[in-house]
């Protein structure tokens, strides 16, 4: 059965992108480049919701044939762009990226056919409506958090709702950013 796993890079004062979608705050390095590989090489499938998968399907798959481009970045593009992508749209107007499927919705049916369409792990990028929609059902297994050192003040929460979470490992990277993997919890543990 497939976990599902949100990856999100993060301030310390909990916000994934500015007010605007503004990211000039991150940080990345080489042992986060090697981390976010690590990570779709070992998954199954992507799930995404409409507007970041269209942004992924203008990004990934030109980074994926530019051999200008340095051979991590390759790397990472080649497999994303190759693996199965479930892109969540109600509309139905999503953007043509090969190996995707659409699916409408993200209730309780939906996410136990996709958990049990397959062994690997999904995971979810940016995708803010999703990842609301798989808190409002607890089916989020994992996060991993890319935590930066830096606080803007303003912006767009991973959370919306309280949410109680077990610390499984962190992993401080060069740049000062620390992977902090987490487990939802509920109140009784």
């Amino acid at each position: 059965m497939r976990r599902i796993i949100v990856s999100m890079w993060t301030t310390v004062d909990g916000y994934v992108a500015g007010p605007d979608d503004e990211m000039d705050w991150l940080m990345p390095d080489e042992a986060m480049a090697a981390y976010e590989t690590a990570l779709v090489t070992g998954a199954e499938a992507l799930l995404l919701g409409r507007t970041t998968h269209g942004d992924f399907a203008e990004t990934w798959p030109r980074i994926a044939g530019d051999e200008a481009e340095p051979p991590a970045n390759r790397d990472y593009a080649r497999r994303v762009d190759a693996m199965p992508k479930f892109v969540v749209s109600k509309s139905g107007r999503t953007a043509s990226w090969r190996s995707s499927t659409r699916i409408s919705s993200l209730d309780h049916d939906d996410v136990a056919r996709l958990r049990a369409g397959g062994d690997g792990d999904l995971v979810v990028y940016g995708s803010l409506s999703v990842i609301a929609a798989l808190q409002r059902i607890a089916a989020v297994d994992e996060y991993h958090l890319l935590l930066h050192p830096t606080a803007i003040g303003a912006g767009k929460a991973l959370f919306t709702r309280p949410a109680r979470l077990r610390l499984e490992s962190a992993e401080p990277f060069p740049s000062g950013v620390t992977l902090m993997r987490y487990v939802p919890t509920t109140h009784e543990e």
